[in-house]
């Protein structure tokens, strides 16, 4: 029974994976612990009190002499790791995984943080700040988030999210991480209950590798993997209204041979290649949004890039038009 559960890889699929709020049982009626949000409210939080004199032996004895005490201890709350200079990416990466792992795993089932995967990633940003004030526990895809976060100031390396599915005994689980790629080596950062299922140092030499990694370890709960969803590079702008790419690959792990799924993942490898040449669209700040005046008339439109080129002589525009297809046929080789 015990190798059924493993890590965090009881999360839902895609959307399900972030929604509902979890109950609790209050005298056979549910109610709600995290309706309104962070910090709660004092109906809920009496409410909860309340629940605990009624459940547990000491009644309101035990509720009155926590609540009266001017002497708990305080909670520790973990610190945000910092870095010297010289510090290496690995052991920063290292530093990382250590903070996410002391915010501990969320196994009660409340929903702390509300994530949605549609939400542009300064929404994203923002909850990763939230997470980091509050220091409560977080699953798998709050860790991918706050992985995000505190590796935005690493432009040496890059990010993508790397999600699987799994059975055991006709049940279907499901987990993501956070994949990380620097140096020419892949790795991991995330949070699970188990250890061989979140973190992977910076020492894989292709992403073949990592999945690998990740898909022995799911044989050793004997589950089988069957599908592994890979998206696009995560911009380090915290300030973009991009949304992350959670899926640009989506390979059948039990259907393709061993051959089939290295060429996939050096496709994809590839691909991730390509999104870094491409420079991301800027992100609009109040500045300049005063200064941009008809949003048809900014630098970028697409309304002023076509006039530009219907203004050139006709024999610069045809050749324009015949380098502009060209490129377009390499990209469509390549992908």
């Amino acid at each position: 029974m015990l190798r059924a559960t493993v890590g965090s890889v009881e999360e839902r699929d895609d959307e399900q994976e972030d929604e509902g709020d979890e109950e609790l049982r209050d005298g056979g009626v549910p109610f709600y612990v995290n309706r309104s949000g962070l910090p709660m409210d004092e109906d809920t939080w009496e409410r909860m009190w309340r629940h605990v004199a009624r459940i547990h032996p000491h009644g309101d004895a035990l509720g009155k002499g926590i609540r009266g005490a001017t002497d708990l201890p305080k909670i520790p709350i973990p610190s945000v790791p910092t870095y010297q200079p010289t510090t290496t990416i690995p052991l920063r990466l290292e530093a990382i995984q250590k903070y996410i792992r002391e915010l501990q795993y969320n196994h009660t089932g409340t929903q702390f943080f509300e994530i949605k995967k549609s939400r542009p990633l300064t929404a994203l940003m923002d909850i990763a700040k939230e997470m980091t004030r509050e220091a409560l526990p977080i699953k798998c895809l709050e860790a991918v988030i706050l992985g995000i976060y505190l590796t935005n100031s690493m432009p040496a390396v890059e990010r993508f999210p790397l999600s699987f599915k799994s059975q055991f005994s006709g049940t279907h689980f499901y987990h993501i991480v956070l994949g990380v790629h620097s140096g020419g080596r892949f790795g991991a950062l995330g949070m699970s209950r188990r250890e061989d299922l979140m973190f992977k140092p910076l020492e894989h030499r292709s992403l073949m590798d990592l999945v690998q990694d990740f898909e022995g370890a799911y044989r050793g709960y004997w589950h089988t993997l069957l599908k592994v969803k890979i998206g696009q590079y995560v911009s380090h702008d915290p300030h973009s209204v991009e949304q992350i790419e959670w899926k640009h690959s989506v390979l059948d792990v039990d259907g393709l041979s061993k051959g089939e799924l290295r060429k996939e993942l050096e496709r994809h490898t590839r691909d991730m290649r390509l999104k870094i040449g491409k420079p991301a669209p800027p992100s609009p700040t109040k500045d300049r949004k005063n200064s941009m005046g008809s949003p048809l008339r900014g630098q970028g439109s697409p309304i002023r890039r076509v006039s530009r080129v219907e203004r050139r002589p006709s024999g610069e525009k045809k050749a324009l038009e015949q380098k502009a297809s060209g490129e377009m046929s390499v990209y469509q080789i390549r992908v």
